[in-house]
């Protein structure tokens, strides 16, 4: 194949060491291994699609059989070895697709091939790719030979998920995790392919195409290509051409967007965000970059540019700072949390489109709602945490199907919710029963299975409880409480065992109960009668009732 007529990821691979970028730990150890003699029987390189884990391993191949030696490696006119290996056709070194020879004769035929010395070079070198889609069977194969192969023999593994590879294969392998590629090396790196192709394309297109590719040589190479094939004869490719082309929109408008959000500008932000949906931006990608967006204004003060991965440029970047202090932290997070959520729910809707606008709407008037008194509630707990603020956004969020008739009520005076009846509870036995008047089965229940009262005072109750009780006990308990007697009251958790749960102190009564009438002359009389029968259960004659 002419070389020009290769896409730019195969025509601009690495042959060497020295053209590898981003991975130069790598490099150096394997070098020094392979001049030191003390090379291994097996490596393993590890890392995400397009970081150079094939080519590594290739240009390790080369390395180990180069016909001028370690120390006078090619780097530009080939040897017959190193050709025939860049051609993929060198008898001595095998590339296998372990995706297409996934099983235990494959790896037989690899082992049986094994054993024959190397023809032309000094080693006989198999490389498998996506090794991870060996089956066990085949991992099992090659265990022994992988421990104490012909010194002749070497295998490098690739893959892209080290956790499906069994830990027996991964300990007789030497690991080399191969990282992302930094966002300004990738960027220098396209900027010099750019160059070498003639073709014109602006610095913000090439940082876009760096964020796209998340840190993979390939992929931005790949979009490069793209980008460059779009190109009329001459023209030059700017960030706009470079959005529409890679179906990205520009950061700027959702910073607009965040910024109407904070001032409460429905109008506008619904407007702005049509005309992003207008452009060809789908929900999801959408509410994605909205979240990344979001993630800067909550954190922007403890990065950098470069740090953002060029998602942002200089201008975008100042922005996001001078607006990010005047906004606080707790209403970021809850941004997040409800932005999350959006992203669930658009895989339920119809009509994608309209929920994005529903949730804009909703944040605008989250933005607005002030963070209430009463919103809080204080646990005291024994072991030296004094209190504990209840969850605050959950709160709000019960609000904000009330927003509309709370702006409605704001010029009228509010009023508290009171209870009908102050009720006065003097006993936990008084707050069992107002439960079950106030049919609060859920509380009475967690109340009397679940609780071990240690104390009873005035407006305090201080409990042990098992782990079945309900994370929202507390929460409701106290509600409960404060609409019954309109007075705060105070629930404490202790480290005190105390009294046992009423349900418990029913089931004693009930075995003692049965324990007693065993001994009596009828329960004799009977099982003499009928000695299969079983006594289950006793009523009270005080109490009137059983202790089910």
């Amino acid at each position: 194949m002419n070389n020009n007529s290769k896409v730019l990821a195969l025509k601009y691979r690495p042959q060497t060491f020295d053209h590898l970028i981003g991975q130069e730990v790598v490099a150096e150890t394997i070098t020094n291994s392979i001049k030191a003699d003390r090379i291994p029987n097996a490596y393993l390189f590890t890392g995400i699609r397009g970081v150079g884990k094939t080519t590594t391993a290739r240009i390790v191949a080369k390395a180990l059989n180069c016909s001028n030696g370690i120390d006078n490696l090619c780097k530009n006119n080939f040897c017959e070895n190193c050709e025939s290996i860049i051609n993929s056709s060198h008898i001595d070194v095998m590339e296998i697709d372990a995706a297409s020879h996934t099983g235990i004769d494959n790896i037989r035929e690899l082992i049986e091939f094994s054993r024959y010395a190397p023809t032309s070079a000094k080693y006989k070198i198999f490389i498998i790719d996506e090794v991870h889609m060996l089956s066990k069977q085949a991992f099992a194969g090659l265990l022994k030979t992988l421990e104490e192969p012909p010194e002749y023999c070497k295998f490098i593994f690739a893959t892209t998920d080290i956790k499906k590879i069994p830990v027996t294969i991964v300990s007789r392998c030497q690991r080399f995790d191969l990282s992302r590629i930094k966002s300004s090396e990738l960027l220098d790196f396209i900027k010099k392919i750019k160059d070498k192709e003639n073709g014109k394309v602006t610095d913000e297109a090439l940082k876009l195409i760096v964020k796209i590719s998340e840190g993979s040589v390939r992929d931005a190479l790949s979009l490069l290509d793209r980008a460059l094939l779009s190109l009329d004869k001459g023209a030059e490719l700017d960030l706009t051409a470079a959005q529409k082309i890679f179906g990205y929109f520009d950061k700027s408008q959702l910073i607009d967007l965040f910024k109407l959000i904070f001032e409460g500008n429905e109008k506008k932000v619904i407007l702005i965000y049509r005309k992003i949906y207008d452009q060809g931006v789908e929900p999801k990608i959408f509410i994605n970059d909205f979240l990344e967006i979001l993630y800067y204004f909550k954190n922007i003060n403890s990065l950098s540019l470069e740090s953002t991965n060029f998602s942002l440029n200089d201008d975008e970047f100042k922005k996001i700072k001078e607006i990010s202090n005047s906004l606080e932290s707790q209403t970021l997070i809850l941004f997040w949390q409800f932005t999350i959520k959006t992203l669930e729910e658009l895989d339920i809707v119809s009509n994608q489109n309209l929920s994005i606008e529903m949730f804009l709407t909703r944040l605008i008037h989250l933005s607005s709602l002030k963070l209430q008194d009463n919103f809080e509630e204080e646990i005291k707990i024994d072991n030296s945490i004094e209190n504990k603020e209840t969850d605050i956004s959950s709160k709000i969020v019960n609000q904000i199907k009330n927003v509309s008739q709370e702006e409605k009520s704001k010029p009228e005076v509010q009023t508290e919710i009171k209870a009908d009846k102050n009720f006065i509870i003097k006993s936990f036995n008084d707050l069992i029963e107002i439960c079950s008047n106030k049919k609060e089965i859920k509380l009475k229940y967690e109340l009397e299975k679940n609780v071990n009262l240690v104390k009873f005072e005035k407006n305090r109750i201080e409990i042990s409880f098992n782990e079945s009780l309900n994370k929202d006990f507390v929460k409701e308990l106290s509600s409960k409480l404060f609409e019954w007697t309109n007075e705060r009251w105070i629930i404490t958790f202790s480290q005190l065992k105390g009294e046992r749960s009423i349900k418990d102190q029913q089931k004693n009564i009930k075995e003692k109960l049965i324990e007693d009438s065993k001994k009596s002359e009828i329960y004799k009389d009977v099982i003499k009668n009928f000695p299969d029968a079983e006594l289950i259960n006793v009523k009270s004659k005080d109490k009137g009732n059983d202790y089910d």
